[in-house]
Formats: structure tokens, C-alpha cells, sequence
């Protein structure tokens, strides 16, 4: 019942389809799912039968014209009352309708707002490239001569202090900087699977498993970068579990990322860890943001910005005994140029 370029399974948002009369003959598997019932028994169902409030529903869909859909952020679902962004629109045979619940609308907006924060990290990162490393080289310089030189006990000690202060200072430089931009990020087509696997070290005491979807075809990646991102994750497990960690591998169908219009690759690794905090899990993200007692807190910090890198994005979800992180990388190939 849609027009003939769009194929209701293939979008990402929850989608129905209204006859010319306004009665449902057609709804999209994530419609279904929020609306908690199958296409078959919303058939034939009044748009004023699944959102409320029926005065708001009527005149929005009087307002309603070939010309121009119409938007309405007021409403809600009928069947469970959460609050939803409702869209109507007119084709030839009909009226579509694609709504947004707020859960949905709100984890949009966050990661909107994690982005914007890599960017400002990023911005960060490239001037204390430039205001720092290189008079703290210049200074390491100078304190290596001093070092090699005929100086007292105490003055080579005072010497090899400012060594080591220098050289824990530009580590830290360094590590920072690894959440800040790659300008020369050269992609190259890899199975995330190898990849993977080439981060797994055997801990005693530690069940790893794997699920994984052998189907999943290869895609464009910067393979260095990502595989920083997935040791990340694995190290940020290991420091967590207490017995278990399993990685999973599958398509996302029902996931959409800004920008890029092809399938998605899901990759979660989870493990059996306490509980992250309610009040870190917002900014678990942000450089220097951690609940652990040892580490930098960069490490989820650069995880998101190597999916920034590849139009990807990551995110938690974790409760008593289960802590899974998330991966939405998007399937890209080579063929001459890059192209999704």
C-alpha cells in the first residue's frame, strides 16, 4: 500500500499505513512492537483507536493535506500511554503515519549530545597537540643532555625526577589524544569478527562466550582504530565480570543511523558485573568519567569517538548482574571509492 520506492519493513521508525477511509491495513514490525500487537489484529483499526487524545488526533488529521504532512508532539499510544511524536502524511492511496515514542526521542537526543561532546573533546585534544607536546619535547630534550653530563649525585637524581615527570606527563598527553580526531583515518575492507578475536586474551576464572552471526558480510573500517575501540570494551569487561563475558554478533535490521541509508552490523559484548551506577551511566562516555579506582576514564571516551569516525555510535544498557555495551557500525563497502 506504500508507494513503490519504499519498502515499509526497510524503515527504521514505527510505521503505519491508512486506507483513504483512515483505517489501518498495514504497520511495521517496530510499530507492532510498541503498539504490543500484531498487524493482523490493528487491521482495519481508526487512527483515533490507536492515539490519544481523540481531540488532538482529529484535528491534526483535519489539518492534513496532499501538500504537507503535519507533526503533533502531544500525544500518546492508547494501549500503553507513553508519550510519542506522532507524523502524518498523504500518498495516493492513503496516509502514513510514523511515530516516535519518547524513549525513543530522548536516546536520539542523547546521543546527539554525546557527539557534540566528542567534537568538543576533539577540539580540545588538537590544541594541547600544539600548546603542549611540543615545548614538553623541548623540555625533555634539554633534561636528557643535562642527564649525560658530569653532575653530582643529587643533581642527576633532580634530573632523572624531571625526566620521569616529563615522560608521565606526555603519556598522559598521549592517551588524551587518542579520543581526538584522526585526519588520515585510511579504510580498508574487515571482518569484525577477526577482529574480535584478535582482542580476546583467556582469563582463569572468566567464561567467554561467543555468539556470533557467520553470515555477517565484511565491511569499511579503519582496522587499527577499531580494534582500539573493541579492546577498550574487552579490558573495560575483563576489570567487571565476575565469571562471565559474551560477545554477540548480528544485523540490525531495525536500526538507523544518521546518514547512512544501508544495513547495520550489531556487535554487544556483556558481563556479569555489578550494575553501573545510575548517576555515571549518562556520562560514562565523557573523558575522565569512571567508577573504577585505577584508569584514565578515556577508554569508553575513545570508543565513542572511533564510532564517531565511522558513523557508527555505542551505547550501555545495565542492570543487576548484566552490563552490556553496544555497537551499530554501519555495513560499508570499497569499489573504487568509499560508498555505503
Amino acid at each position: 500500500m506504500l508507494p513503490d520506492h519504499i519498502s515499509l519493513s526497510a524503515l527504521p521508525l514505527p510505521t503505519i499505513v491508512f486506507n483513504i477511509q483512515g483505517e489501518l491495513v498495514q504497520a511495521n514490525v517496530v510499530a507492532q512492537e510498541a503498539l504490543g500487537t500484531s498487524e493482523q489484529r490493528l487491521r482495519g483499526q481508526h487512527l483515533r483507536d490507536l492515539f490519544s487524545p481523540e481531540a488532538e488526533v482529529t484535528i491534526l488529521f483535519n489539518r492534513l493535506t496532499p501538500y504537507c504532512g503535519v507533526s503533533d508532539n502531544t500525544m500518546c499510544m492508547r494501549s500503553n500511554n507513553i508519550p510519542i511524536s506522532l507524523h502524518l502524511s498523504i500518498f495516493d492511496a492513503g496516509m502514513t503515519a510514523i511515530f516516535v515514542p519518547e524513549a525513543r526521542r530522548s536516546e536520539v537526543e542523547q546521543h546527539a549530545r554525546r557527539h557534540e561532546m566528542a567534537e568538543a573533546v576533539a577540539r580540545i585534544a588538537l590544541e594541547m597537540a600544539h600548546e603542549v607536546k611540543n615545548p614538553l619535547a623541548a623540555l625533555r630534550g634539554a633534561s636528557q643532555w643535562l642527564s649525560e653530563q658530569a653532575l653530582s649525585t643529587s643533581n642527576k637524581e633532580a634530573v632523572v625526577q624531571i625526566l620521569t615527570g616529563v615522560d608521565r606527563i606526555r603519556d598522559r598527553i598521549d592517551s588524551f589524544l587518542q579520543v581526538g580526531p584522526h585526519a588520515s583515518v585510511r579504510m580498508e575492507m574487515a571482518n569484525v569478527h577477526s577482529l574480535i578475536q584478535g582482542v580476546i586474551s583467556y582469563q582463569e576464572g572468566i567464561y567467554i562466550g561467543r555468539v556470533f552471526d557467520p553470515s555477517l558480510p565484511e565491511t569499511l573500517l579503519h582496522a587499527a582504530r577499531f580494534t582500539q575501540a573493541l579492546e577498550n570494551l574487552w579490558q573495560n569487561a575483563l576489570e567487571a565480570a565476575d565469571q562471565k563475558i559474551e560477545w554477540q554478533t548480528r544485523m540490525a535490521p531495525l536500526v538507523h543511523l544518521p546518514g547512512h541509508d544501508g544495513q547495520v552490523i550489531e556487535i554487544s559484548i556483556t558481563n556479569d558485573g555489578a550494575m553501573i551506577p545510575l548517576d555515571l551511566r549518562d556520562r560514562l562516555f565523557e573523558p575522565y568519567v569512571t567508577d573504577k579506582k585505577r584508569g584514565s576514564g578515556l577508554g569508553l571516551a575513545l570508543v565513542e569517538r572511533v564510532m564517531l569516525e565511522h558513523g557508527g555510535r555505542v551505547s550501555v544498557d545495565s542492570g543487576k548482574g548484566r552490563t552490556t555495551f553496544t555497537l551499530h557500525l554501519p555495513i560499508k563497502v570499497y569499489d573504487g571509492e568509499e560508498k555505503t
